[in-house]
């Protein structure tokens, strides 16, 4: 597609939409070395400078990975999870396999979780309100990071009543064959429901640098609440998906 210097479109976005056209129809597969500037500026009769605004754009989409010293990538595409109300069935539980276990498996990958904190904290207002408990309560904290092979996926913090889990397996390192629903339901506290809140939005810095994303990729803010038998909430589970990893279905019963 030739450039329209008489577009109301800016050149250096009309660059962006055919370069990024050519990355999603696979002309430019993932992992193909970009055109360099002095290509891309013979290809379109566009200067530097706009050239450079156009390759900022695709960066900025999450489209480009710029490595210093050799030139401009397509982004390869990164292991994609589908995140479904399946993955806490029983029956996975009783198999010994916690949610993401599950889920990371089914996909043809091998789960890892690394240990971040376990410790007793203050819950902050958000845990508090859903937990039942008053802020600045003493919860117990699992933090983690949670890889599929050798890629970061989520981060993860699962907030719990302290009197709840004291003295059981959940405050350990290893939660056990099943995860700590499983230790939860082994405690008599029977799941009997999920409540799940989810914002997409911007990293911080520190949390992009945790889940090695690159410039441009969204997270999802995810919450749940785990509810027994009884209504009681019995667990807070705060995550940070990485967007670009993550596709989440749900099946909602029409009655």
């Amino acid at each position: 597609m030739p450039v329209d210097p008489t577009s109301d479109r800016a050149v250096f976005r009309q660059i962006a939409d055919e370069l990024r056209q050519e990355i999603k129809s696979g002309t430019l597969p993932p992992g193909a070395r970009m055109a360099s500037e002095r290509e891309l500026m013979t290809r379109f009769g566009a200067s530097r400078g706009t050239i450079r605004q156009a390759l900022a754009v695709l960066s900025s989409e999450g489209l480009t990975d710029v490595q210093h010293g050799r030139g401009v990538f397509v982004r390869k595409r990164p292991p994609i999870m589908r995140l479904s109300s399946e993955r806490f069935t029983r029956q996975l539980r009783d198999a010994g396999k916690g949610a993401f276990q599950a889920e990371t498996e089914a996909h043809g990958f091998e789960p890892r979780q690394e240990i971040l904190e376990l410790g007793v904290v203050p819950a902050p207002a958000y845990v508090a309100s859903r937990l039942g408990v008053h802020e600045g309560a003493r919860v117990f904290v699992r933090r983690r990071r949670m890889w599929a092979d050798d890629v970061p996926m989520q981060l993860a913090d699962s907030y719990f009543r302290y009197g709840m889990v004291r003295g059981t397996p959940i405050v350990e390192k290893d939660a056990g064959p099943g995860g700590s629903y499983a230790r939860l339901e082994e405690l008599g506290y029977r799941l009997a429901r999920f409540r799940e809140d989810l914002v997409a939005r911007m990293p911080s810095p520190e949390e992009a640098r945790a889940l090695h994303l690159g410039p441009g990729v969204p997270v999802v803010s995810l919450i749940r609440t785990a509810y027994d038998t009884e209504g009681k909430p019995v667990e807070v589970f705060d995550s940070v998906v990485a967007g670009d990893k993550h596709t989440f279905s749900y099946e909602i019963p029409a009655d």
